[in-house]
């Protein structure tokens, strides 16, 4: 029997990307492990990933397309063929454009799944020339992204295998070991060699049991906390008055702010009692090179932006950034500057269309929101509203309009997919996934392509870029899909022409732009919000204004 094994990069929306292998024996993928080799995730897989063969060869998986033909919700379906289904989406969206406009249209995508050209971003540059509304995503991070990019500017801040050097480590609203686990031996290390690790959670997770000190917070008060520390560590003389002098901006209005909460005012707020406010204010301050890794869970309430721009003031307050394995850890994928202009083309939305939240789908499906066009068609993929968003009273009454074309790309019937006029996933389109991500991969080692198992068989380690490019012909990409190849998809491209269209992209310039070799015009791959202006028009009734773009970025908006 012929077996071989496959790189490959697990597609699901976590901080650890894990490298994978799969063992593939005459064409059927029939196991999946960790890459023992790979030198961040080490071998490691979580419980949703290590059996990942068993969810591609689930029986209930979507392969044809279907088309409803019971009762929105029932999931009462007929298989249809692509030209099929194809054809109906072409047929009623040109219907709703000519008789509503293209605004009429709602494109919904989050990260179901991930990595550049097939998460995230996927739709937009499709949608942006269409003209349909921008789609706002704002579900995980934007608040913390533009809070900590508005307090240390636009930085990768601390490499995360650093955190070895650290003296000092706060692990703040996260569980590392369940939910990051491959930075966990890192930490691990320096613990071993007499770090203190301390964990800042309301709950005692299994990280907080591995901690030297669990720091039991009331839930929502993680700002008072960070300022009480900044009250300690400035009455106690113990700031690195030579790095705020030569680093910083604001010190005078943050230490007046800072004097308003005492460690006596902040353990009546925190549950945190005030020799304990005391005693990690000191630690934090003089146990060099001291460090905090801040979970995606600080920015879960009202005001968590200025809860992420709280604890940013911290490392710089006592000049942990001077050290190796000093400072703050966000998001490790600003290390990886990508184009996103050139991967969603914001340049392709006209003026003044509207801009709808995804958080806000409910009302904008029943008419609740002050749209001057309702929405007649909604387009879900990489996500599954009916389970993630808020309102979902509202959601199930406006996904059950009988005037509502939805149309659903998806591997299972999810709760969203049972209410799809259209629901499918091209199979070989799941089967080729490029996986080039931005958090631990270093591309010159390794760059990973999410293989979906048995179509083909593609191995991008140690390839070069054009040696890429041939194999990217003999497999389903989003790239055929922009340049409308029938050669590659004939079943798919048969319909699309005029549909899907030339973008102008090409296999060579999108790869430039995921190897860093097409850069941006006069500015960075991603900057500061324009404006406070631009902060403010969070609003699913503000138009898009191309002067002044709320991110430029791939996180929370579409454009």
């Amino acid at each position: 029997m012929a077996e071989h094994k496959v790189f490959s990069a697990c597609p699901h929306d976590c901080p650890d990307t894990c490298a994978m292998i799969t063992t593939v024996r005459d064409g059927k993928a029939i196991d999946v492990r960790g890459n023992p080799d790979h030198p961040f995730t080490r071998g490691g897989l979580c419980v949703k990933v290590n059996d990942y063969q068993n969810r591609v060869y689930s029986p209930d998986r979507v392969l044809y397309p279907l088309k409803r033909i019971g009762r929105k919700g029932t999931g009462e379906f007929q298989r249809v063929s692509w030209d099929a289904a194809l054809g109906e989406i072409k047929t009623r969206w040109r219907d709703i454009i000519d008789r509503h406009g293209p605004t009429a249209i709602l494109p919904y995508s989050y990260l179901g799944t991930e990595g550049l050209l097939n998460g995230l971003n996927t739709g937009d540059a499709f949608f942006n020339k269409l003209g349909a509304v921008v789609s706002e995503r704002t579900f995980c991070d934007s608040a913390a992204i533009s809070a900590f990019f508005m307090s240390c500017g636009p930085t990768a801040a601390v490499d995360p295998e650093s955190f070895v050097h650290s003296k000092y480590i706060i692990l703040w609203a996260i569980n590392t070991i369940s939910n990051n686990l491959h930075h966990w031996p890192f930490i691990a290390e320096a613990q071993a060699r007499g770090a203190k690790v301390v964990v800042v959670d309301p709950v005692s997770t299994r990280t907080a049991k591995k901690a030297d000190w669990h720091v039991r917070i009331r839930p929502g008060t993680d700002a008072a906390l960070a300022l009480g520390m900044m009250n300690v560590i400035i009455a106690e003389g113990l700031v690195d008055r030579d790095y705020v002098e030569k680093y910083t901006v604001g010190y005078e209005d943050l230490k007046a702010r800072a004097a308003q909460f005492p460690p006596d005012k902040v353990a009546a707020l925190t549950s945190v009692a005030a020799e304990d406010v005391r005693k990690l204010a000191r630690e934090f301050a003089t146990a060099q090179p001291s460090v905090i890794r801040m979970g995606v869970a600080i920015e879960r309430h009202a005001g968590g932006g200025n809860t992420v721009r709280a604890l940013s003031c911290l490392p710089a307050l006592v000049g942990s950034w001077r050290h190796c394995g000093g400072g703050i850890l966000h998001m490790p994928i600003w290390a990886f500057p990508v184009n996103w202009d050139a991967m969603s083309r914001p340049d392709w939305i006209r003026p003044g269309t509207p801009v709808i939240n995804q958080w806000r789908l409910g009302p904008a499906l029943t008419g609740e929101l002050p749209l001057k066009t309702a929405i007649q068609s909604l387009f879900v993929f990489n996500s599954n509203p009916m389970v993630v968003a808020a309102e979902q009273e509202k959601i199930e009454r406006g996904l059950a309009r009988e005037d509502l074309f939805t149309v659903v790309s998806e591997q299972f019937l999810t709760d969203t997919a049972l209410y799809g006029d259209i629901v499918g996933q091209p199979e070989k389109a799941d089967i080729a996934i490029i996986r080039l991500n931005t958090p631990w991969v270093p591309v010159e080692t390794d760059i990973p392509l999410a293989k979906m198992f048995h179509h083909g068989d593609l191995d991008f380690k140690g390839k070069t870029k054009d040696s890429i490019l041939q194999l990217l012909g003999k497999v389903p990409t989003i790239v055929d899909i922009y340049l409308d190849r029938p050669a590659v998809i004939p079943e798919i491209s048969a319909k699309a022409t005029g549909l899907l269209g030339d973008f102008g992209a090409s296999d060579a310039a999108v790869l430039d732009v995921i190897f860093g070799k097409s850069k941006p015009e006069g500015h960075l791959p991603f900057e500061l919000p324009a404006s406070m202006d631009a902060v403010r028009r969070q609003k699913e009734d503000v138009p898009y204004d191309s002067k002044d773009p709320l991110y430029k970025f791939g996180f929370g908006l579409s454009y």
